[in-house]
């Protein structure tokens, strides 16, 4: 897993598992899997999904990289404090997952709880050999 900087100024972490290293097979797969992470974590709560991909397709302007065959979001949050009303713009947390047609790239925005960073990061890792 590997922290980049996306459009000049997005704090993200990505990684890519090669589908010879998963025995998950699409995108819904790895979006159950992460579903039963969220469900069991003692502070998570699991709010939705989002399916970019067709959002995206089904606009008349849309733009999908070709080598995207699927993307879809898990929704969730961490918050367990609401110290000031402004932490809202920052929650809740969405991990991305991505098909290609050989790997799938996983990713989400780097949040202000280092817990929750690290917990995300590990269902992610968990997704390779799983």
């Amino acid at each position: 897993m590997k922290q980049i900087i996306v459009m000049e100024k997005y704090p993200v972490f990505t990684i890519e598992i090669n589908k010879d290293e998963t025995s998950h097979q699409s995108v819904d797969e790895i979006l159950a899997y992460m579903k039963e992470k969220i469900d069991t974590h003692p502070v998570a709560t699991y709010i939705g999904e989002f399916d970019h991909y067709t959002h995206t397709s089904n606009l008349e302007i849309g733009e999908i990289n070709p080598k995207i065959l699927d993307a879809k979001n898990i929704i969730c949050c961490f918050g367990k404090k609401i110290p000031k009303p402004e932490v809202l713009a920052v929650r809740p947390r969405s991990i991305g997952i991505a098909e290609l047609a050989d790997k799938f790239v996983v990713s989400f925005l780097e949040a202000p709880n280092p817990d929750a960073n690290r917990e995300m990061e590990s269902w992610v890792k968990g997704i390779a050999n799983s």
